[in-house]
C-alpha cells in the first residue's frame, strides 16, 4: 500500500492508494506521531506498515517561523561576514520607520571569516589561507560556509567545508545548497539550511521506519528520498502546499480547465498558485518568514488566513482576522477543546455554512453555542469575520493573477483544503471567475498530491557568460545529465533565467529566444534590439509516480443548487445562491457555475 500524508497546523491528512482517507488532529509536540497514527488508519487489515510513505511536512516551515533551530556559525570570505545583516537596500515597509527586517539567524560573534578571494569571473585572486581558518566557538551545533563567488569556483569553499567537517562539525556549504549568484540570498539560504538541519534530521530520521520507502515532498513539487530531505531541509519550506498545487492542477485539467488558480485553505493558512496550461508556475526564490530562500519552488503565495484564524478588534476598533491561529490545540471554540477566541470556523458554523450537525474527524460534533459565545465576547459578527477573510483571500488571488498581467476572468478556481470549498464562491464571484472546481477528496488533496507526485531532482547553476551564449547548449546538456543521474529513467527538462542587460531581476523561460514574449506578457512591453543576457541555467529530472489521481475510485456526488451545504467526509462545500454544483463526468470533481438569470 502506498500512502500519502500531509501534516498541517490543525489536521494531518492521509490518503491510501485505494482511495481510503483519514484526518487526524495534528500533534504539534511530535508531528510524526500523527503521521504514524494516520497512516495506520488507511492500511488494509493485516498490513503493519506502508510500502511507500510520501510525506508533505510543515516541520521545516514551523521551525524557521518559530526560530526553533540550531545555534549556527557562519564562515565567510574576509570582509563579507556581515552580508546577512546588511542585506538589500529595500525595507519591509517603505513608510513605516518601525518596521524591521528579521533578526539574522547568526549573531555577530558567530560570524567568522577566512582569507582568500575568488573574483567575479571565477578566477582565484588570492589563494586560500589555511592560517586564517577560524576556530568555531563552543556550543555551535551547525556551520554554514558561504564564500564569495563560490557559485563560479567552489574550490575554496570545498576546502573550508572539508576542514570543518574533519573537526566533527555539521557543515552546510552554499555550493551544495544554492550554487547561484546573488551573495546575500545565497548566504541566507545556506544559513537557513544549517539552522534547520538538526531539527529536521531528527524528525525525518524518526519516520524512516514508518514504511519500506519514505519520500518527502519538496517546495518544487517533487519527491526526494527522506535522507536527502534531511540533508537539505531548506528545500522543504513549501513542502505541504506543493502537494496540493500538483493535485489541484491535475483536477483542473481533468475537469476541462487547464488555466486555473489553486486555492488551498486549511486550518492555519491559505495558499494560492497560478496554473497555466496545466503547469503550476515555478519560482527560483521565495520569502519565508522574511528570509529570501533561493531554492527551486512552485510560485505559491501564502497568507495567514485559515479555518482556525482568530478574529478580533484591533486597537483602532477595526475587525481583523489572522494571522494568529487557534491551531489544533485548543482549536476553534466550536471544537469544545478549551478554545474561547472566535475563528473563521466558528463564523462559518454560526452563519449556517456548516451544518448544525457537523462532525469533524477526531473532533466530533461542533458546538454552535460555544462558537456564538466566542463571537459575542469578542464583539464581532459571523458575517463580518467572513467578509474580512474573504477580502484577504481575494487579494491573495489577485497577487498571482492581476499583479502578473493575467485576467482572472479567464481562469477557474480550484478550491480544496478543509475550509477552501466554504469560501471559493465569494472569491470567484468578486473576480469574475467563470467556474469553481472542487476536486474529489478536496479536504485531503495535499496528501493526495504527495501520493501521486513524481520523484524529482532539480539542479541550478550560474551562467557566467551573460549575453555571450557560446557553449550554452552544451552547458544545459551537462546540467540535464547531472539531474538525470539522480533520477534514473526520469524525463529531463531545462530552462534558462534571462533579463535585458542592465535589469536586476530575471524571468525563467525555456530558451533565450522565448524571453521577449514572456517579458511583454509579464510587464506589458518588450525592448526589440536590446541585448538579452542569461544569468542562470536550470535542469529538472522527473519520474512519474505509478499512480495518478485518475486511478483512484471516483466518489459519488450529486448535483446541488444554491444556497446549499454539501457535507462530505473530508470537507464541507458551500454553494451560494445563484450558483449550482454539478459532478464532472470523469474527474469526480464538483464544478460550480453561476445560474443564468
Amino acid at each position: 500500500m502506498r500512502v500519502g500524508v500531509d501534516t498541517g497546523g490543525t489536521f494531518t491528512d492521509v490518503v491510501g492508494e485505494d482511495g481510503t482517507i483519514a484526518k487526524v488532529p495534528s500533534t504539534p509536540d511530535d508531528p510524526g506521531r500523527a503521521v504514524v497514527v494516520g497512516a495506520a488508519l488507511v492500511l488494509p487489515d493485516g498490513e503493519q506498515r506502508a510500502t511507500v510513505l510520501a510525506h508533505g511536512t510543515t516541520v521545516a516551515t514551523n521551525a524557521l517561523l518559530e526560530r526553533r533551530g540550531a545555534r549556527v556559525a557562519l564562515v565567510a570570505t574576509a570582509g563579507f561576514a556581515d552580508v546577512i545583516e546588511i542585506a538589500r537596500q529595500d525595507r519591509p515597509s517603505l513608510y513605516d520607520p518601525w518596521a524591521d527586517r528579521p533578526e539574522p539567524l547568526v549573531p555577530r560573534e558567530l560570524r567568522l571569516e577566512v582569507g582568500g578571494r575568488i573574483g567575479p569571473d571565477g578566477t582565484v585572486l588570492e589563494a586560500l589561507d589555511p592560517g586564517t581558518m577560524p576556530t568555531v566557538p563552543e556550543g555551535v551545533e551547525a556551520v554554514a560556509v558561504c564564500l564569495l563567488h563560490s557559485d563560479l569556483e567552489p574550490a575554496h569553499e570545498r576546502g573550508v567545508a572539508a576542514a570543518l567537517e574533519r573537526r566533527g562539525l555539521d557543515v552546510t556549504a552554499s555550493v551544495d545548497v544554492s550554487p547561484q549568484f546573488r551573495e546575500y540570498e545565497r548566504t541566507v539560504t545556506t544559513v537557513v539550511n544549517a539552522f534547520l538541519r538538526p531539527t529536521c534530521r531528527t524528525y525525518l530520521d524518526g519516520l524512516a521506519g514508518a514504511a519500506d520507502d519514505v519520500l518527502v515532498m519538496t517546495s518544487a513539487g517533487g519527491l526526494v528520498p527522506v535522507a536527502r530531505g534531511a540533508e537539505l531541509p531548506v528545500s522543504l519550506l513549501l513542502s505541504g502546499p506543493a502537494g496540493g498545487v500538483l493535485a489541484g492542477a491535475a483536477a483542473a485539467v481533468a475537469s476541462g480547465f487547464p488555466d486555473a488558480v489553486t486555492f488551498d485553505m486549511g486550518g492555519t493558512s491559505t495558499d494560492v498558485c497560478l496554473v497555466r496550461g496545466g503547469v503550476p508556475e515555478p519560482a527560483g526564490e521565495r520569502s519565508v518568514g522574511g528570509f529570501p530562500i533561493r531554492q527551486p519552488s512552485l510560485d505559491v503565495h501564502t497568507i495567514g488566513a485559515g479555518g482556525g484564524s482568530i478574529a478580533g478588534l484591533d486597537p483602532g476598533g477595526a475587525l481583523v482576522v489572522g494571522p494568529r491561529s487557534a491551531g489544533a490545540v485548543p482549536g476553534p471554540a466550536a471544537y469544545g477543546a478549551g478554545g474561547t477566541e472566535p475563528t473563521v470556523t466558528d463564523a462559518n458554523l454560526v452563519a449556517g455554512h456548516l451544518p448544525a450537525e457537523a462532525e469533524l474527524p477526531g473532533i466530533g460534533h461542533l458546538d454552535r453555542a460555544a462558537a456564538e459565545a466566542a463571537l459575542v465576547a469578542a464583539g464581532v459578527t459571523a458575517e463580518g469575520v467572513l467578509a474580512v477573510v474573504d477580502a484577504a483571500m481575494e487579494e491573495a488571488v489577485r497577487a498571482v493573477t492581476v499583479a502578473r498581467g493575467v485576467d482572472p476572468a479567464g481562469l477557474a478556481l480550484v478550491a480544496f483544503g478543509g475550509a477552501g470549498p466554504l469560501h471559493r464562491g465569494a472569491i470567484a464571484g468578486a473576480l469574475g471567475m467563470p467556474a469553481v472546481v472542487v476536486p474529489a477528496r478536496a479536504g485531503v488533496l495535499s496528501a493526495l498530491g504527495c501520493l501521486t507526485a513524481p520523484r524529482q531532482h532539480d539542479v541550478v547553476r550560474t551562467w557566467p557568460g551573460g549575453a555571450d551564449l557560446e557553449g550554452l547548449e552544451a552547458a544545459l546538456e551537462a546540467l540535464g545529465a547531472e539531474a538525470a543521474a539522480a533520477v534514473p529513467g526520469g524525463e529531463v527538462s531545462t530552462a534558462v533565467e534571462c533579463r535585458y542587460e542592465g535589469q536586476s531581476h530575471e524571468l525563467r523561460v525555456p530558451t533565450p529566444a522565448d524571453f521577449a514574449a514572456e517579458h511583454e506578457r509579464r510587464n506589458g512591453y518588450a525592448r526589440p534590439g536590446a541585448r538579452v543576457e542569461v544569468v542562470a541555467l536550470r535542469a529538472t529530472a522527473r519520474l512519474a509516480a505509478p499512480l495518478s489521481p485518475a486511478d483512484l475510485p471516483v466518489p459519488v456526488r450529486r448535483p446541488a443548487a444554491g444556497p446549499a451545504v454539501v457535507a462530505e467526509a473530508d470537507c464541507t462545500i458551500w454553494v451560494p445562491a445563484g450558483w449550482r454544483a454539478d459532478p464532472h463526468a470523469t474527474s469526480g470533481a464538483l464544478v460550480l457555475t453561476r445560474v443564468e438569470a
